[in-house]
Formats: C-alpha cells, structure tokens, sequence
C-alpha cells in the first residue's frame, strides 16, 4: 500500500501523534479544496474534535466531524464515547451528520462494528464513519505530488496551523483547561510536581541569590589576609562579575564547588555550607506557611473516598513542605535514596534531586543522598537512566496525571523524561502553571527615577516602538508554547500573577 511507508515513518518518529495529526488535516485540506470544501481546523485544546467539514464531502452529504486518532480500539467503545468524546458546543451547533474517525492503524471489522452500534445507542442523530490506512492510501495516492510535499514539511506546516489558529481568548481558554483539571482531579489519581516557584512563595532565595551568596563566602575566606579588600567588595565584585561574564547556574554551581572544596574538609561541610545560605537567605519577612505551600498542602489533604495526591516530586531542596503538611497532620515520607518505601498510609515525598532539611538531626542518611547542586551531580543522574529519581518520575508520568507547580519546564531531564512517558500519547493527561508574558512587561522597562520635587517615582520606557506586531509576537510565542508543552502531554494553564495558582487550587478543593 503506497501509505504504508509513510505512516510508518510519521507514526514512528519524534512525537508521532502530533505529526500524525498535521500530516491528515493537510492532506484533507488539499482534498478537499478539488470540491471546494473548506476544513474548520479546531483550536481549542479541551475538545476531543480536531475539525469539522460544514458541507460535508465526497460521499458525507452533511457537515462531517472529524476526530483523528493513532489506535483508539485499544479502549471499550462505552468508555471511548462517553470519557474521551468532548464536542464542543460550538461543533454540536452545526447539527453534525457524521462523526469520522480517521485511524492510524487498522482496527478489525467485528470491533469497528462494536463502535459503530455503540456509538448509535448514544448519537442516533449522528452516523459514526471509520477510516483506517486503507481510506487514508485512497485518499493520498490521488494527491501523490502534494502528499510528499506535506511529509516533507511536517515541523513547519504545524506551526503554520498554530498561528492560523490563534483567535480564541486565553482566558476563555485557560477556563476550560482548569475545568478539564477539576473533573479529572475528581476522577483520576494525581502526582505533584513542584519546582523552585513553591519554595520562593515562601521566602526561599532562588538559585541565582544562593550562588551569589556562596560566592560572596568563598571569596571572603579566600582573600582573608588581604587588607584591601573589604566585605562590601568583595559583593560588588561578584555583582560585576554576574554582569559581565553570564555562566549557566550548573556550570557557576560547578565551579564554586571547585573552589570551595580546597577550604572545606569534607563534603559534609560543603553540604553545611550550603544548607546554612539557603535557610538564612530566606526572607523572613514571608510566611513558612505561604498561600500558595497551604493550597498545596490542603489538596494533600485525604478524603472520605481516598487521597487524590499519591505522590510528591519535588526538585526543591527544603523541607517547607514537610513543615506545612506536618501543621496539618498529614502523613508523610520524605524520600532522597533509593532505599526508603513509605507505609500505604503515607504521602512520600520524592527530593528528586537531594535534600537539606534545616534540621539534619530529624533525618537519617543524608549522606546518601545525591545532591544535584552543579554539574557533577545534574550529570550523575542524567546519564544512568535506571537512578532511582529518573525511575521515580517515569513512574509518576506514565502512571498517574501530573500537576506542575512552580517549574520553569527547561530542565532538560524533565523533558526528556515527559518525552519518553508521552510517546505516541493522544491525551494530554497532565498540567502545568505556566507564568504569561504580559504585553506591558514585555513593551517597557520600568525604572526608579526622581519627580522634580526630588520623590521617587517609577518610570516606564518604551523598549519597542512596533506594539502591534509586539503584541501579536507575543500572542504567537504563548500558542507556540502551548504546543511544544501539547507534545509533552501537558495542558499549559497560564496565569499573569502568582496569587492566581492558590485560587485555582482551591477550586479543586471546593469541588
């Protein structure tokens, strides 16, 4: 069959649903333009329809659904149609005729024929249609020229098809993603992942001002015996040196791991060190108990019916978690060696990526514990995929939804571990909070400044001149990140302010 090869390599390759899909809705496009139909491309995230024919075609005499698919028959036909089939209200008020799944493999005839009388129970109105390779062959071999043309230039014609589709609200959006996160928190078991957003809710200094403040001590201890060099130099200098000489954190992280070990004695210093900076840098002015670290700690909370949360991953060093679930009496475990198993009655806590409680005393082989604070250890893990923490947040992704908190989603590991977990995934089965870009920030600069009467004042300047193409960029960019988070399996839900992620967790509880 001439599509037989084609598939193969789409299905097959990075992210083969996603290309699956692109490369059907182009070939429909161009079939479809030989009888002047039009193809409604949907552009909504939370509906399970991927376009609709309003005129219908070939042999479909009325407006025709389509739903594509890679292998929908591995799942009950009652389940499929009553879990999985989403119409949009607006798809629903075009009064479809037919419902046509387009299928990347092929699916037995006895088995189509239970989707069909299924399907029919539900839908009378609507006529189930299902193709496979053999429709898709049909269809491609008439358009040979044009069909190598669309497997040639499947990255590109995706985009294209994003930014065709940009009109819809991201608010409006945001609403729908934020529902589908509520019935599916009702219905499904959940992972936490948390990132450094968490902890800095909290007070806790991000990774840039606890380098900074390490490099300050080392420098101190370093230069000791100068007389020329005072406290207030010795920061300006580092301040200067951040400017001026830009280094990834691990790398930064790596070399002051260098420079410290020829003063330490042993690594348990070195971790002291650390532990110390991070718990003194934290600005005790916040709450241990923030807002957002009390909305989390509230959805971990167990229910009549069970606990949603099975399980923590965190990339945080702290234990301010533990602190707050330990206010509420939850049951916890916190995990940083591949030796420890919590009880069923508790919730384990994965450090990922080590752990410094503030009190080491409360804790037991601490020593074990990889520490990803510098290269070395960020290397450590990514290299042996079989380490615990890799092992652990598979597991999560693959078995459970995941919500994502405070994660910036540029972790390389994490990414390639949503990779593996999502491959030739139909659903995006997990969410992430994803901090907007808000036209104002991007547009202006925002300066302190002096009025005429010599008061502080804040002044905005006007870094691009274009604020209409700028705003359209930035439209653009966010619907592009959408879709690289869509390929990961993961609902973006954006939010413009930080205090907008605990009024959203307290709608799951609410629920």
């Amino acid at each position: 069959m001439y599509i037989d090869d084609i598939l193969y390599k789409i299905i097959n390759g990075q992210n083969g649903f996603y290309s699956f899909e692109t490369f059907i809705l182009n070939l429909l496009k161009v079939h479809l333009k030989t009888q002047e139909r039009e193809l409604h491309v949907s552009d909504s995230h939370t509906t399970s329809i991927d376009a609709i024919v309003p005129k219908g075609f070939d042999d479909f005499n009325g407006s025709t659904i389509i739903d594509i698919k890679l292998n929908f028959g591995r799942m009950l036909p009652r389940i499929y149609f009553e879990k999985l089939f989403r119409p949009s209200q607006e798809f629903l008020e075009l009064d479809p005729k037919y419902y046509l799944i387009i299928n990347g493999r092929s699916i037995n005839q006895r088995l189509k024929y239970k989707y069909i009388s299924e399907f029919k129970l539900l839908y009378p109105n609507i006529e189930l249609v299902i193709w496979g390779p053999e429709e898709i062959n049909s269809i491609a071999y008439k358009h040979r020229a044009e069909t190598k043309k669309i497997v040639d230039n499947i990255f590109s014609l995706r985009i294209e098809q994003v930014i065709e589709n940009d009109n819809i609200d991201w608010k409006d959006e945001r609403e729908k993603i934020i529902l589908s996160l509520i019935e599916t928190f009702k219905n499904k078991q959940f992972a936490l992942f948390l990132g450094a957003g968490v902890s800095s809710s909290a007070g806790m200094p991000n990774w840039n001002k606890l380098l900074n403040s390490l490099f300050v001590s080392y420098l101190t201890n370093e230069f000791d015996k100068s007389k020329n060099i005072s406290d207030d130099d010795i920061t300006e200098i580092v301040d200067r040196l951040n400017q001026v000489d830009e280094q990834s954190a691990l790398m930064a992280a790596r070399y002051l791991r260098k420079g410290l070990s020829k003063q330490q004695v042993n690594d348990d210093t070195f971790v002291s060190t650390i532990t110390n900076s991070l718990y003194e840098l934290r600005d005790k002015s916040r709450e241990e108990n923030s807002t957002l670290l009390t909305s989390i700690t509230n959805i971990c909370m167990p229910r009549q019916n069970g606990a949603r949360i099975r399980s923590v991953v965190t990339y945080n060093f702290d234990d301010l978690l533990e602190k707050n679930l330990s206010q509420k009496s939850i049951k916890h475990h916190s995990i940083y060696t591949d030796n420890e198993n919590p009880s069923s009655d508790e919730l384990p806590i994965y450090h990922v990526h080590g752990f410094l409680p503030e009190d080491r005393s409360l804790y037991a082989s601490l020593d074990k514990t990889t520490l990803v604070f510098s290269e070395e250890g960020y290397h450590h893990i990514y290299s042996d995929p079989y380490h615990w923490s890799n092992l652990i947040q598979l597991y999560n992704l693959k078995e459970n939804n995941c919500l994502m908190i405070g994660l910036s989603m540029t972790d390389p590991n994490l990414r390639r571990l949503l990779d593996i977990s999502a491959k030739n995934s139909e659903l995006n089965r997990h969410f992430v909070f994803m901090n907007r870009l808000s036209k104002d920030k991007f547009i202006y600069d925002t300066i302190d400044d002096k009025d005429d009467n010599g008061i502080k004042i804040k002044n905005k300047i006007q870094k691009l001149e274009n604020l209409e193409s700028a705003e359209l960029f930035l439209k653009r960019h966010h619907k592009l990140n959408e879709e690289i988070m869509k390929e990961l399996s993961v609902n973006v839900i954006w939010y413009e302010d930080y205090e907008e992620i605990p009024e959203i967790l307290a709608r799951l509880n609410n629920e």
